[in-house]
């Protein structure tokens, strides 16, 4: 059975059955243990990944509770003081930042950066201000939502730009 089948086949039998064994699984799929145990460590998420940057407030555990409910791995940190660096380590496929902090200069930075340009930036505020907007966009944000945001806008301009990432 090649790796990938096999892997499908393992995460099949788990979201079958959650309290299933490595050694159960090895039984039904006839594979040795050893190698059951190998393909789960080798298993990671490949779900789309949303790192959000902010202050950590009621608004940012929404934002997570309405993505994970589409089922991306969302990320959050309220460690604006090292933002590419948190960008480099967790890889995301998409940056939310909160115009309460330095959003615009990280964005610039992400933007500026080589290695990191390419990663889609949508700025939150909790101002509805027209100059937030036009600043947001003029450092390089793809995209800009006011808050108390429509849980419905949100997650349809979140697809738009993940599917526009993947073309």
């Amino acid at each position: 059975m090649h790796n990938i089948n096999l892997d499908r086949e393992i995460l099949k039998l788990i979201e079958e059955q959650p309290e299933i064994s490595e050694r159960e699984i090895a039984h039904t799929l006839s594979v040795s243990e050893e190698l059951v145990k190998l393909r789960i460590s080798s298993l990671h998420d490949i779900r789309e990944k949303i790192l959000i940057m902010g202050h950590g407030n009621n608004v940012h555990n929404n934002l997570q509770k309405v993505l994970e409910a589409e089922n991306y791995n969302v990320v959050s940190t309220l460690d604006n003081f090292s933002a590419l660096e948190t960008v480099n380590a967790e890889k995301p496929d998409l940056v939310l930042l909160d115009t309460d902090m330095d959003a615009f200069e990280i964005c610039r930075q992400l933007k500026a950066s080589p290695r990191h340009w390419w990663v889609p930036v949508m700025m939150l505020s909790e101002r509805d201000k027209t100059e937030d907007g036009v600043k947001a966009f003029n450092s390089g944000a793809d995209d800009y939502i006011t808050m108390p945001f429509n849980p419905l806008e949100l997650k349809a301009r979140v697809g738009m730009i993940l599917r526009r990432c993947r073309i």
